[in-house]
């Protein structure tokens, strides 16, 4: 998928008027950004904004998130558990503590498999 954002008032009216003639090719609209088809449709509206606003559009390619090939079972494991938790106002630290989870300076030096 090809996601565009858009940080002006002209390159939002501009991606909004696309994506409104070009329904086909949005996979889903967020506001100020839009994740075309990777198609070369989806591609060319993409340019096409870019050419207009220039610095004004960001544009990347992006690929599905597959939490299964990518994020490690313990860390998966972690994020449930979290959400699971008995008292919501409990910080993930505390949570923790006596587990097995994953601490957080883990997480963020852990890298996601490709």
């Amino acid at each position: 998928m090809i996601l565009v954002v858009t940080y002006s008032r002209g390159a939002r009216q501009t991606l909004r008027n696309v994506c409104q003639s070009h329904e086909d090719a949005v996979v889903r609209r967020f506001g100020r950004a839009v994740l075309f088809e990777a198609s070369q449709l989806g591609a060319f509206l993409a340019l096409r904004l870019r050419a207009k606003h220039g610095a004004d559009v960001q544009l990347e390619r992006t690929r599905p998130f597959n939490e299964f090939a990518a994020v490690p079972e313990p860390v998966r494991d972690a994020a449930a558990a979290y959400e699971d938790r008995e008292h919501p106002s409990t910080p993930y630290a505390k949570f923790r503590s006596g587990t097995d989870h994953p601490a957080v300076a883990a997480m963020r030096d852990g890298d996601l498999r490709e």
